[in-house]
């Protein structure tokens, strides 16, 4: 089994996913005062199917809602990942 980790490119604001050493994947933001707006993700086409888009949504939540930034997102992805997980998004 391949070691995954995850890490904010703050300068290219972007969550990263790296597989061993190789990126994986990314997940585009933009931070406003106090929230982040997931834009865009990607994952490598020969790793698609993997799960791998998941794992990189996961783990960029968390660390938002950990920073106690409030979370919204346009990509469709992380939208349908909201919609099914609403611990992750404030009430209105």
């Amino acid at each position: 089994m391949s070691e995954l980790r995850v890490e904010d490119n703050k300068e290219a604001a972007r969550y990263e996913l790296f597989e061993e050493d190789a990126i994986a994947g990314f997940a585009d933001y933009r931070l406003g005062e106090g929230s982040i707006l997931f834009t865009y993700i990607e994952i490598e086409p020969v790793l698609q199917g993997r799960g791998l888009a998941t794992t990189l949504t996961e783990a960029a939540l968390n660390d938002a809602r950990s920073r106690g930034l409030k979370i919204s997102a346009r990509c469709p992805f992380i939208v349908d990942y909201l919609d099914q997980h609403p611990e992750y998004v404030a009430p209105s």
